[in-house]
C-alpha cells in the first residue's frame, strides 16, 4: 500500500524542506515546489491527496492558486500564513483552504492538522482507489492494473484518465479535457485525440472497438457510464503519524 501523497508550495526554502522531511518521517510521500507555476505543474504531474500551501509565494498570491486547486478538486488544502487576523482566515477559507494554520506554528500542531485533515478525508468516503472492474485506478501511487496487470501510463496519460475518471461518466469537451489535465495552455485540441488513441492502445481490449474510454459525438470523451455506476470507490489509509516524528519546536519563518 502506497503512501499519501503531499504537495509543499512554500517559498521559502528552508521551512519547505523543514516540512518535508517531517512529513516524510510521518510516512507520506512528498513532492515540493517554490512558486504558484511550479505547484500547478506538480498538481497536474502527480495530483496529491493533500496540497500544504503558503499564503504568500514569491510569483504571486497564494489565495488566486488555492482558488485554482479548489477548482481542480484538489481532496484537501491546508493553508499555512503569517497573516493572522480574523478577516484573512476567512479569506483562505472561502478561497477552498480546508484548515489555515498561522505562524509561527509548531511542528506537532502542523503535523497533527495535517493528519485531521486526511482523517476526515476517510471518514467522509472520498476515493483513493477506484475500481472499475476490469480497470482499477490507485490515485495514491498513480499507477493503473488492466484486466489484473500493471500498465505503465506517462504522467500526462494518467493526469487524462484521472480527469475523464473525476468526470464519473460525463462527456468532456477536447478544450475541457486541455483546460484540466494539461499543466499548460495547448491550443491544439487534437492533442487529445492523440493521447486518448495512446490510451486505448494500452488499456483496451480492441482499441477499435474501445470499451474503457468512449468517445461521444460532437462532444469529446467519457470514461463508460456504466462501469462507474457498477464500481466502488474504495479507501486507502494514510500511515499514522509517529510520536518520535514530531517536534515541538515553532516554525516562525514566513
Amino acid at each position: 500500500m502506497g503512501s499519501i501523497l503531499v504537495s509543499i508550495v512554500e517559498g521559502n526554502p528552508h521551512l519547505r524542506s523543514l516540512l518535508g522531511w517531517h512529513l516524510q518521517q510521518a510516512g507520506y510521500t512528498v513532492k515540493q515546489s517554490a512558486g504558484i507555476q511550479q505547484g500547478r505543474n506538480l498538481f497536474y504531474q502527480y495530483q496529491p491527496i493533500l496540497v500544504i500551501l503558503d499564503s504568500d509565494l514569491p510569483d504571486g498570491d497564494g489565495l488566486e492558486l488555492c482558488r485554482w486547486l479548489h477548482e481542480q478538486k484538489t481532496p484537501l488544502i491546508l493553508m499555512l500564513s503569517a497573516r493572522n487576523t480574523e478577516g484573512d482566515i476567512v479569506a483562505g477559507l472561502k478561497a477552498g483552504a480546508d484548515d489555515y494554520l498561522t505562524k509561527p506554528f509548531g511542528m506537532q500542531e502542523f503535523l497533527a492538522r495535517v493528519e485531521a485533515l486526511i482523517r476526515r478525508m476517510r471518514a467522509n468516503c472520498a476515493p483513493l482507489y477506484l475500481d472499475y472492474h476490469d480497470l482499477k485506478i490507485d490515485l495514491v501511487q498513480r499507477r493503473i492494473q488492466v484486466r489484473g496487470e500493471f500498465i505503465e501510463l506517462t504522467p500526462q496519460e494518467f493526469s487524462l484518465l484521472y480527469v475523464l475518471a473525476q468526470a464519473e461518466g460525463t462527456a468532456l469537451s477536447r478544450s475541457e479535457l486541455l483546460r484540466r489535465a494539461w499543466p499548460d495552455a495547448i491550443d491544439n485540441p487534437r492533442t487529445i485525440d492523440t493521447h486518448v488513441l495512446s490510451l486505448r492502445k494500452k488499456i483496451e481490449s480492441n482499441p477499435r472497438q474501445p470499451n474503457l474510454i468512449q468517445t461521444v459525438r460532437n462532444v469529446g470523451y467519457c470514461l463508460n457510464p456504466n462501469l462507474i455506476e457498477e464500481s466502488t470507490p474504495e479507501i486507502i489509509k494514510s500511515s499514522s503519524l509517529p510520536e518520535d516524528s514530531k517536534n515541538l519546536s515553532q516554525v516562525s519563518m514566513n
